[in-house]
């Protein structure tokens, strides 16, 4: 019998899309207003091919390196994000090569993409990574430094600010992250920001019906891989 290699991930997207698009139908909200990002740090190129295959658009890598490696081939027929922290020494690889970096979390750092982005002679996306919970292993803003990033990063004209972005402690319990979806969207609204980057495998559900406009889903989709 024939086995059709892309059927677990093009079974596991469907599915996943169905849970977003019922998450923002339960809220009142058109599906088509949030992206579904596919997080592939670590995911080997076969993979990632079965993923394009499945017909999925955007996806979020953690590395710069890691990401012009395996997705040069692919790069004209998808949207890649940055969803990890982004380290000044990589700031003219990423910068351009990413059509949205979801991690500023510093003036110096807005400044550098900046810098790099009108170098090109062009605007790049981003948003800005805030700390909601204030952990000492999370990079990001706190919720009070937050609008003086956001004023900070709307001065330069080679950056297109497109709202904020938020990684919420661990919990068993999905609902466990609602408080920090919550305050991230109130702190966005407060500054005319409406569009949020929040929500992974084990909570994007609550983060759709708290306003996230991308879920970052990664092991929902490809499965457990290697921490490195």
């Amino acid at each position: 019998m024939n086995i059709n290699p892309d059927t677990d991930i093009a079974l596991r997207f469907d599915l996943l899309s169905k849970r977003i698009e019922q998450a923002a139908k339960r809220s009142g909200r058109n599906p088509s207003d949030i992206t579904f990002v596919a997080v592939s740090k670590g995911v080997e190129p076969g993979t990632l091919q079965q993923a394009i295959h499945a017909g999925i658009k955007v996806f979020g890598e953690n590395r710069v390196v890691e990401a012009i490696h395996k997705f040069s081939e692919w790069r004209a027929s998808v949207s890649l994000h940055l969803v990890g922290s982004l380290q000044t020494n990589k700031v003219k690889k990423a910068v351009g090569f990413f059509d949205l970096i979801h991690s500023i979390d510093s003036i110096h750092l807005a400044h550098e993409v900046a810098l790099e982005a009108e170098r090109r002679s062009i605007v790049q996306p981003v948003l800005v990574q805030v700390n909601v919970a204030q952990e000492a292993t999370k990079r990001g803003v706190s919720l009070d430094e937050t609008p003086r990033l956001v004023e900070a990063v709307r001065r330069y004209s080679s950056l297109r600010l497109l709202g904020l972005m938020t990684i919420p402690p661990q919990h068993p319990d999905p609902e466990g992250a609602r408080p920090y979806f919550i305050k991230l969207r109130e702190c966005g609204v407060a500054m005319g920001l409406f569009q949020f980057s929040m929500g992974m495998s084990d909570n994007f559900e609550v983060a759709i019906e708290e306003g996230a406009t991308w879920v970052r889903i990664g092991t929902a989709l490809f499965g457990d891989r290697i921490k490195n």
